[in-house]
């Protein structure tokens, strides 16, 4: 098993101003003349982590995370209620790519990203293929309504029922006829506070379910915190809600465009937010690219999945001598 890296901090950081009122975080990590990299969080709406620092050489690499609109330490937030979301769409965050890219002065970059975060990578690299060096992209989706319905209209709740009924219960359903999204993005709307802050508890709950196995308990340590937990159910039941600002399996058609581009696919074996079909479909329209299957793995990327991360990175990262 290959060790992570150890803990880095930014050397650089800062706000994009994407003159349409929000204000992107960025930070750049690792080596000012390494290879650069762009790392894609998940979510929608997780925000960038530390952990993504961890998986690549820090003296081969230039790293580059950022925060999706509204999301982290972007501005404005997602929990505050009177931030509009009507901006943050998956051509919004494209555009905010492009931008940043040209603020850091970077050509080329490999670009890495997690669950929602390999739907934008793919989106990103399909549409600039030339500006994409490699990929690696983990716990796949391609952003099909197939698997967006697995997810959040009630396709996965066959491996967590009862994570699935207490989900619909908040919202006073049995599920028929209901739109448990729809149901959900009502309520983080409504005018009073313990309505909204309710919804993202309950949405967070779900949330924290489904990537282990077996399924978790109460909320994960990310959502401990109301603000955060507030924007991610807000971001995510706003994409979820017009299927991720995507054309049903525009992704699959067009991964023509990745034949140049070196990639990896990596997904656990037991993740059932993304199931391994995902990646292997993607595999078949996307020549060339190489797929890495980790037994005993679930969606949340813990050691098994950051160590094939690394492995990739380090392949990726060649060989030549960074000072």
């Amino acid at each position: 098993m290959a060790d992570l890296y150890p803990d880095i901090e930014p050397y650089e950081s800062g706000l994009l101003d994407t003159s349409d009122g929000n204000l992107i975080y960025w930070e750049t990590c690792g080596n000012p003349r390494g290879k650069p990299v762009l790392v894609l969080h998940g979510g929608p709406g997780s925000g960038c982590s530390p952990w993504f620092r961890r998986l690549f050489d820090p003296r081969a690499y230039r790293l580059v995370l950022f925060d999706q609109r509204n999301s982290g330490r972007s501005r404005p937030h997602a929990a505050d209620p009177t931030t509009d979301l009507t901006t943050n769409t998956t051509q919004h965050l494209l555009a905010d790519i492009e931008s940043l890219r040209g603020r850091l002065e970077i050509e080329r970059w490999l670009v890495l990203g997690g669950s929602w975060g390999s739907a934008l990578g793919l989106a990103y690299a399909e549409a600039n293929p030339e500006r994409v060096s490699e990929m690696i992209l983990f716990g796949v989706t391609s952003g099909r309504r197939s698997e967006v319905d697995w997810l959040f209209r009630g396709g996965i709740a066959r491996f967590f029922p009862e994570q699935w009924s207490r989900l619909l219960a908040a919202v006073g359903s049995t599920g028929r006829g209901l739109d448990v999204v729809d149901a959900y993005a009502a309520m983080l709307d409504d005018p009073l506070p313990e309505v909204r802050r309710r919804a993202a508890f309950e949405w967070c709950v779900w949330e924290s379910a489904t990537p282990h196995w077996p399924p978790h308990e109460g909320l994960d340590q990310r959502f401990q915190d109301p603000d955060y937990a507030m924007a991610f159910a807000r971001i995510a039941t706003h994409f979820v809600r017009h299927n991720l600002f995507l054309e049903d399996d525009e992704l699959i058609r067009n991964a023509g465009a990745l034949s140049k581009i070196p990639g990896v696919l990596i997904n656990g074996r037991f993740d059932f937010q993304s199931p391994i079909a995902n990646a292997w479909e993607l595999q078949r329209a996307w020549p060339g690219v190489e797929m890495v299957i980790v037994d005993g793995a679930g969606h949340a990327a813990g050691d098994r999945i950051g160590s094939e991360i690394v492995r990739a990175t380090d392949r990726f990262r060649g060989e030549t001598d960074y000072p």
